[in-house]
């Protein structure tokens, strides 16, 4: 059985998306899911978070990059054979593994825009291109035995992320209450659309029965209102206007419904949860090298960054709940049934 693979995007950056999929893949372990997180940005943000620059230059030094994302797929990309078979993860918790980015990556671009077309004609090769994302993922997956599957991308609708989203079964935008998300969902929700839709089509040409290849589902599970400036428990004015036209027009966009405005956020059942802007703790967590939630006073958490701590960890708690519960996710043993 495949492990479920949830994206976190949205093509307009500087939203927090990074520090979203970090911690939520801690909590998530945390919580007894056995979870692999992916770094398929080529700015590899998230590997970053996770390891310090010691352990990167290892991983960085060989020219292959034989531990990387890249280097897992560049057999293929020379043409000289396929994805390895057995992707290196990086150990992080033992319920936490990393498939480590790799700025090389986006040297993968350009093989992944001249296979795209080639998939109609039933071409094995272009089938696999398009496929080593997921291929490797579920392979990752399959030897850590993890039950989840977060992946990290850029800002873009460039081929990189649209091999990426067709290799996911679920998608979770990451807003920022501003005009530019907006604005970004103008263009992401009916590109995704259309790239399931070109999908659809290409799957019915892979004449190898023998290659698996992804679903290409990508439902939308809903969106993330992200770094939300509170005062007095409400947002501040400048940003009202902007919070209040997300439910609107995260529908049109994303899921192609017309809806009356009006809806407020808290409302809105494709809202997924409000992740407050945790300023205090942020330099302390990337300084302790932990998520914001596990900070300790050893870590400088005292007084007020306590109580910031504790209410960190049950927004997360509620946004990890919730989502779980939109993707379905099997809670883990030590959860229940």
């Amino acid at each position: 059985m495949n492990a479920p693979i949830i994206a976190f995007f949205n093509n307009k950056g500087g939203v927090g998306k990074t520090s979203l999929v970090y911690h939520l893949a801690w909590m998530y372990a945390d919580q007894g899911y056995n979870v692999l997180a992916a770094d398929l940005d080529p700015q590899a943000n998230l590997t970053a978070a996770f390891l310090d620059e010691e352990r990167l230059e290892e991983l960085w030094s060989d020219e292959a990059h034989p531990q990387t994302v890249y280097g897992c797929i560049e057999p293929l990309l020379r043409g000289v054979g396929d994805i390895v078979e057995h992707p290196h993860t990086e150990p992080i918790d033992d319920q936490l593994h990393l498939v480590v980015g790799d700025l090389s990556l986006g040297g993968f671009e350009d093989e992944l825009s001249q296979q795209w077309p080639r998939c109609v004609d039933g071409q094995e090769r272009a089938f696999r291109v398009i496929s080593a994302f997921w291929r490797l993922l579920q392979r990752a997956a399959e030897a850590r035995e993890a039950d989840s599957i977060l992946i990290d991308l850029g800002p873009n609708l460039g081929a990189i992320n649209r091999a990426a989203l067709v290799a996911a079964d679920h998608l979770v935008v990451p807003l920022a209450p501003d005009l530019f998300s907006l604005q970004g969902l103008k263009n992401l929700g009916p590109t995704v659309r259309t790239w399931r839709k070109e999908w659809k089509v290409r799957r019915e040409c892979n004449s190898t029965k023998s290659l698996k290849i992804p679903a290409g589902r990508v439902e939308p599970a809903g969106y993330v209102v992200m770094q939300h400036a509170v005062r007095l428990d409400r947002p501040v004015k400048a940003y009202e206007r902007w919070v209040a036209r997300i439910p609107e027009v995260y529908a049109l966009e994303v899921m192609g419904e017309k809806r009356a405005p009006g809806r407020a956020v808290g409302e809105d059942p494709d809202c997924l949860g409000l992740v407050k802007h945790y300023r205090s703790l942020m330099p302390m967590a990337q300084e302790a090298r932990k998520p914001m939630f596990e900070l300790a006073p050893a870590d400088g958490a005292i007084g007020a960054h306590a109580k910031a701590v504790q209410d960190a960890r049950e927004n997360f708690r509620q946004l990890a709940a919730r989502i779980a519960e939109r993707c379905k996710l099997k809670k883990p043993a030590a959860q229940g049934t």
